[in-house]
């Protein structure tokens, strides 16, 4: 059986594979390559049908990026998947408190999840920066009570928990109610390397 073993090439064919599915939706170049992103490491297409993404939100994102703004996450498979080498150029890092033992304490006293008490330990932290949430629906919750009670204003906020209990309720509040530039997927679709895909991308029209 023959396929293809050259990593720039499986790329750009799997590019050129994914565009045909974008063609109905007009996109700007920008758009197009963060929604071939997500899609890429959903391997599913109908991903275009459910992204919701602010007309501010890539470029509010590429200019907290080359302002040195960091990314802060709810899980670690979000961190893990983001490219923190490219992030660091322009002098951002990458932050989860999910294992951190006092947010686990806090969160066993409170009978909340780690994930909304991270969240909340971050707090001003999270001002001009990025939040990228691909697992918890806690989390994005949690970012919207500190926005509207606290004045917290993230540069830009990647909320795509996945799930069912919560998630696109979660996302339906964020595009109702985010008062900063947001991405996310409408439904239950979702997950840590569609979030980690989505800074990625945006990183690498910083990159080019």
């Amino acid at each position: 059986m023959e396929f293809m073993t050259d990593p720039m090439g499986i790329e750009n064919r799997s590019m050129e594979i994914i565009r045909p599915y974008l063609e109905k939706l007009a996109l700007s170049e920008p758009e197009r390559l963060v929604y071939s992103r997500m899609i890429h490491a959903a391997g599913d297409p109908d991903y275009a049908n459910h992204v919701a993404l602010h007309p501010q939100a890539i470029a509010g994102a590429l200019a907290a990026i080359e302002r040195g703004a960091s990314i802060y996450c709810d899980v670690e498979m979000v961190r893990t998947g983001i490219n923190r080498r490219q992030l660091a150029k322009f002098g951002g890092s990458v932050h989860c408190l999910i294992g951190d033992e006092t947010v686990a304490q806090e969160a066993k006293k409170l009978g909340i999840t780690r994930s909304m008490v991270a969240m909340r330990t971050f707090g001003k932290q999270l001002d001009g920066n990025i939040v990228a949430i691909g697992n918890a629906p806690t989390a994005l919750f949690e970012v919207l009570r500190l926005m509207k009670e606290e004045g917290i204003r993230p540069a830009c906020i990647v909320g795509i928990p996945v799930g069912f209990v919560g998630a696109a309720e979660s996302k339906e509040a964020l595009v109702a109610q985010s008062p900063v530039p947001y991405i996310t997927v409408r439904g239950n679709k979702g997950g840590s390397p569609i979030a980690a895909s989505v800074i990625n991308a945006i990183q690498y029209l910083k990159g080019r």
